[in-house]
């Protein structure tokens, strides 16, 4: 059985120095690529499911089925998560559709709200069984749904009270990541001591990285070369995000780079068999192309490779 909880995967990744990499999935191709990736690699993964998600499939409580279905036949261990969720009602309705998980953005509340809110998720969701992922502080930037004007980066006394007071499972930290990435003349800095400060106070808990793809330059000029016009905005190097991976992060959101591979090969596809309209002759590509980043990831940049538990 491939799926295992929460806890098991970040109680290996914590003990063995790792981090478990979290990759939104929106279709049959971008699914079957994660957990391909996972069984090349010998690696955990969370199987995430954003909001955007969640309106594109329109169905996502049968959506959830079939990635449960599809997994059960891998070795790999995955669970899965619903990203993003804004409200408490929609936490408790992700909580019914049957995600393993749910994260609680609550981060654009006051901090009182916040807790507040996260209180009722977390009450709900352990009476399911169900885990939950908070926020605290915030990270600039764009992506599904997620839009932060301003970096607040997390204060480590509020982040251990709010866990206190919330009993929240997991907690993402603001350390100097951001959502889709943002204008900047090079890789953002990642706030490596006030990282180290954080997971140091509180040893094996599963600290969080929101945007924790990297979006180098080479990725988007590829994706440009076909004929798109994507901007080159950024976020934390591949190099910092590891740091973080060996340094008490135990779980990291990874996804545009993804989407930028899968979308290159697919126009790169068209382009060059200009007369194939067959959609399964572009989808494929894309779908190896998302799983070949998904492995490297997993291989250099969140050392989960061979951590079968």
């Amino acid at each position: 059985m491939s799926f295992r909880t929460p806890e098991e995967l970040f109680s290996h990744a914590y003990e063995n120095r790792y981090c478990v990499g979290a990759f939104n999935v929106f279709s049959l191709e971008s699914m079957m690529a994660v957990m391909e990736a996972a069984e090349n690699t010998c690696s955990p993964a969370v199987i995430q499911v954003s909001s955007g998600a969640e309106k594109y499939v329109k169905n996502v409580k049968a959506f959830v089925r079939t990635i449960r279905d599809f997994g059960k036949d891998y070795k790999a261990p995955f669970f899965i998560q619903h990203d993003h969720i804004k409200g408490v009602e929609a936490c408790f309705k992700a909580i019914d559709d049957g995600f393993d998980a749910v994260m609680f953005d609550g981060s654009r509340l006051p901090y009182e709200e916040n807790v507040a809110s996260t209180i009722e998720v977390v009450k709900r969701a352990h009476e399911k069984g169900v885990w939950v992922e908070a926020e605290l502080g915030a990270i600039a930037g764009f992506e599904d749904f997620v839009y932060g004007e301003n970096t607040v980066y997390t204060d480590p006394d509020q982040a251990m009270e709010f866990i206190e007071k919330t009993g929240c499972d997991a907690l993402a930290i603001s350390v100097g990541t951001a959502h889709g990435g943002v204008r900047a003349d090079d890789y953002l800095p990642l706030e490596r001591d006030l990282l180290l400060k954080i997971t140091g106070m509180k040893k094996g808990y599963p600290f969080v990285l929101h945007g924790a793809a990297s979006l180098p330059p080479e990725l988007i000029t590829k994706c440009n070369e076909t004929g798109m016009d994507v901007e080159y905005l950024r976020i934390c190097s591949e190099e910092n995000i590891l740091f973080a991976a060996r340094n008490g992060i135990l779980k990291a959101n990874m996804d545009v780079d993804n989407f930028l591979c899968f979308t290159t090969a697919a126009r790169r596809t068209m382009i060059d068999k200009p007369a194939v309209y067959d959609p399964r002759k572009y989808l494929e590509p894309a779908r190896d192309a998302f799983r070949t980043e998904v492995e490297h990831k997993m291989r250099n940049v969140l050392d989960s490779a061979g951590r079968y538990l």
